[in-house]
């Protein structure tokens, strides 16, 4: 098991079903970790088809008449993907050995403040036995990125034969969860979305996940969670089960791709604050409850605490925030995803959508309601999917075919489940909205058509990109591509070469043109303060204490958070270039809380 350090400061997240498929056999062999979702199998069988092809493997289909066939596909595909990764980063260390370019144009990719970077700058001086001394540098310090896994725990749907109910490990996260687990793999799982019970219990099916005598884990837990709380509620419910989380991503509620779970009013500064000063008690916490688990089941426990990380993500776009983050919070890494839509060499994406991403401005980006589950979705506009979805209702014929059904979550018509952006869902509602129509006026006749309407197939709209940069056919209904960029995006404006983002990441140069892009701090404050004026603006439900009590902490929460920002700001000595400015927004977004008016219930 190799436990050499990792070498760069950042990962890339996940992205989207298929935006990051491939991304580890693009970029692991520079020691870059990326994270694969693990939801769709037919998306991942198409993928492991087309890479044993390009590298002449022997291939076998697994056919969806094979029993677990969906489980079965993910373990062969990551399989898969940790052969090529090994055989290109022994392609990649020979080539470093042997090429004093390719080791200068590498050196120029790596953190300036690393041992690594040092090294291999020393050894680029050498002219007695270059090729011997580097290769045994590399293979004493260099190790592939980790090829991780992500699962939404709430993408867990009940599945069914012949209106049968199936046992709850053929649920889609059990199935993901079994697919990895069963993998080769010695890397993470990715459990975002918040706690599932019935999952987070299902990996004490599987050995991999407990450690071994030396209290080595070969495959381990990250939680992705949005404040401290979460992390603690968490990793208890895990710890009394024998399982230790090894990461907690932290991820902005709002600054962030795709779905946005939005927190109280609690922003990334004083969340990570918090992970900060209490990372100690998540740990002694953790330690003890799963050190009595596991002697409950007879089981290997360590004597000292395992390794726990703290990483953050969400609207990272500068090499002074990168920095500023890792020093002053103290974490392990950085995620950098929304960013990399832009880079070919990193992720899935056909050329059209980029094109799209590289021209859109900040005003294109919004958080939109075209998510199935209900939770908001970062978006852009001006997508394909967009597109063919108001065609599609022009002609009354709203909806999906719905033909994977991973969303099929709504129980309101059956067991089963049903898709809310499925067709059939939405002509049942639209014929229950045209029975009231005559009782409501047009605007509000038009407001519920588009509450209806707005949902988009996430299921084929998320792969779409992929099958297209892939040149896969794609079958049934037209459904466009769905992209999930963050607003941070808006100040990236070109396709850039790997190399290029990551001198950026790293300060050697900087490739957002835009001057005037906030502060990530202050952008994420300016998400949320919008968020809670739109929630207030469009609450149309009989007011209630419950909810005037929510509004309240949301509030109280932005001032307190504004005034951490105050003096974070007065005594960092990062971001002094523009101080003045970021202490002015500061003061504006204060006042615009302090201002904002929160509606109390009337008594009658």
């Amino acid at each position: 098991m190799d436990l050499k350090k990792p070498i760069h400061n950042f990962h890339i997240p996940v992205m989207g079903l298929a935006y990051t498929i491939d991304s580890p056999i693009r970029v692991a062999q520079y020691g870059i970790s990326s994270v694969i979702s693990i939801i769709d199998d037919e998306i991942i069988e198409k993928m492991n088809s087309l890479y044993h092809k390009r590298n002449n493997f022997s291939y076998k289909e697994i056919s969806n008449k094979v029993e677990d066939y969906r489980a079965k596909r993910i373990t062969a595909y990551l399989d898969m993907v940790q052969e090529v990764v090994n055989e290109r980063f022994d392609t990649f260390k020979q080539e470093l050995s042997k090429s004093k370019e390719s080791l200068q144009q590498y050196i120029a990719m790596l953190p300036n403040k690393s041992d690594f970077k040092k090294g291999l700058e020393n050894l680029a001086e050498q002219k007695e036995n270059f090729t011997e001394n580097v290769w045994k540098f590399l293979e004493s310090h260099l190790s592939p990125g980790s090829i991780d896994v992500n699962v939404m725990t709430k993408v867990d749907k009940d599945n069914f034969v012949k209106g049968e109910q199936l046992p709850v490990i053929y649920n889609d996260a059990h199935v993901s969860l079994r697919g990895f687990a069963n993998s080769k793999l010695s890397s993470s799982i990715v459990l975002s979305a918040g706690m599932n019970p019935r999952l987070y219990s299902y990996f004490e099916t599987f050995p991999d996940f407990f450690p071994n005598e030396k209290g080595v884990l070969k495959k381990k837990i990250i939680l992705k969670v949005s404040d401290f709380r979460s992390a603690m509620i968490q990793g208890n419910f895990l710890a009394k089960k024998g399982l230790w989380v090894s990461e907690y991503r932290v991820e902005s509620g709002l600054n962030c791709g795709g779905h946005a779970f939005a927190t109280d009013g609690l922003l990334l500064g004083p969340i990570m604050e918090e992970f900060k000063q209490k990372k100690n008690e998540l740990i002694a916490s953790a330690h003890e409850l799963m050190n009595n688990a596991l002697t409950l089941k007879g089981l290997c426990y360590p004597t000292h605490p395992m390794d726990m990380k703290i990483t953050v993500q969400g609207g990272v776009g500068t090499a002074e925030e990168h920095e500023f983050l890792l020093e002053n919070y103290q974490v392990d890494s950085i995620g950098w995803g929304s960013p990399f839509l832009l880079v070919p060499e990193a992720t899935s994406v056909d050329p059209e959508t980029r094109k799209l991403l590289s021209k859109s401005k900040e005003e294109d980006y919004y958080l939109s309601n075209i998510s199935p589950l209900g939770i908001p979705f970062n978006t852009i506009k001006g997508t394909t999917n967009e597109f063919l979805k108001k065609d599609k209702i022009s002609k009354d014929k709203a909806g999906s075919s719905c033909p994977k059904k991973y969303l099929a979550l709504s129980k309101e018509f059956g067991p089963e489940g049903i898709c809310t952006a499925s067709r059939k869902y939405q002509q049942v509602k639209l014929a229950d909205l045209e029975v009231s129509k005559a009782e409501i006026n047009i605007h509000e006749y038009e407001k519920r058509k588009n509450k209806i309407t707005e949902k988009s197939c996430l299921c084929v709209g998320l792969v779409n990109s992929s099958y297209l940069e892939n040149e896969i056919p794609i079958k049934g209904e037209k459904q466009g591509v769905v992209v999930c960029p963050g607003p941070n995006l808006a100040y990236f404006d070109k396709e850039v070469s790997l190399s290029d983002m990551l001198k950026h990441i790293y300060g050697s140069i900087n490739i957002i043109p835009d001057t005037k892009r906030p502060n990530v701090f202050i952008n994420e404050l300016k998400l949320y303060v919008n968020f809670l004026k739109n929630e207030i603006e469009e609450y149309t439900n009989i007011l209630n204490n419950a909810q005037v009590k929510k509004w309240k902490t949301f509030k109280n929460n932005l001032i307190d958070g504004v005034t951490y920002y105050e003096n974070l700001f007065a005594a960092t000595n990062f971001f002094k270039n523009n101080y003045a400015v970021i202490e002015q927004q500061l003061a504006d977004y204060k006042r615009q809380i302090m201002n904002l008016e929160i509606p109390e219930v009337k008594m009658v």
